[in-house]
């Protein structure tokens, strides 16, 4: 697998030298028409906003970030043999997965946490961290994607998540949750794929839904130009040590490669599909 870490051009106004990179590109070379995408990569925050006044604690926790979806997608990236990208900031800083100007895209307070460094933010620091840590990654998604497709091929996108065991006092009974649009394809054939394995309860469009019109990247890097694609909620507590993200990274790309290797992910579905209700 070859890695390149980049962006660098783009820290100017928040990020500093010694600051992590907005983005880290996964084996660009991969064969697989597919592209892999994490948006919680990372808790880092960079050193200008001071922890956002949080403790190590309070940064360790899922509010910061998907525990254990980096490691998951980059062992995915190896088994498929396709590009990937993981963001560089932590989705306190700015959430990846949301428009840069939604309200929950610098959240105040999170699963109870006040986060103090995003109180009474003004339009030109919400600004800075967009431009510092949101657009380079985006921007490198999207070279990512366009790259596959000069190949002639129709890059199937595929979203790594990871979510908590519990939830507001509920015990999520699902392994993993296979999230989806209209556009099911991908959904529907990793469903039954998983599904031949009776031990996993997997989630359809649970714990979330990919129906939720809250959600960025799928819907601006796959839904519009009839990508098949789907996003993955994996059970924190089965990936949070390598030998589980390990695991997880296999069972979930035997999985992906029969999916991919199916004639309906060869071309890019129309605007029936895409807008049906």
């Amino acid at each position: 697998m070859t890695e390149r870490d980049s962006g660098r051009d783009a820290e100017e106004g928040l990020l500093l030298p010694g600051d992590p990179p907005p983005f880290t590109v996964l084996n660009a070379p991969g064969a697989a028409p597919a592209v892999l995408l994490c948006d919680h990569a990372s808790n880092a925050i960079p050193a200008a906003l001071d922890d956002l006044g949080l403790d190590e604690a309070a940064r360790s926790r899922h509010i910061a970030w998907d525990i254990g979806a980096a490691a998951v997608t980059r062992h995915l990236t190896e088994i498929l043999d396709a590009p990937g990208a993981l963001s560089g900031y932590s989705r306190l800083v700015v959430d990846c997965n949301r428009s840069h100007d939604d309200p929950t895209a610098m959240r105040q307070i999170s699963d109870g946490t006040v986060v103090p460094g995003n109180r009474g933010l003004d339009a030109t620091a919400r600004a800075l961290r967009a431009e510092g840590c949101y657009w380079p990654y985006h921007r490198a998604v999207t070279g990512l994607i366009d790259a596959v497709a000069a190949r002639g091929v129709t890059p199937a996108i595929i979203s790594i998540h990871t979510c908590t065991p519990v939830m507001k006092d509920f015990e999520r009974p699902w392994h993993i949750g296979v999230l989806s649009n209209h556009d099911r394809r991908m959904a529907d054939l990793l469903i039954a794929e998983l599904g031949r394995d009776s031990t996993l309860c997997v989630g359809d469009n649970q714990p979330y839904s990919g129906l939720d019109p809250h959600g960025y990247t799928i819907e601006n890097h796959a839904l519009p130009q009839g990508r098949p694609n789907v996003l993955l909620e994996i059970r924190q507590d089965l990936v949070d040590t390598l030998h589980g993200a390990r695991h997880w990274a296999e069972l979930v790309g035997k999985a992906l490669a029969n999916v991919m290797a199916h004639p309906d992910m060869a071309q890019a579905v129309g605007a029936d599909v895409r807008e049906a209700s």
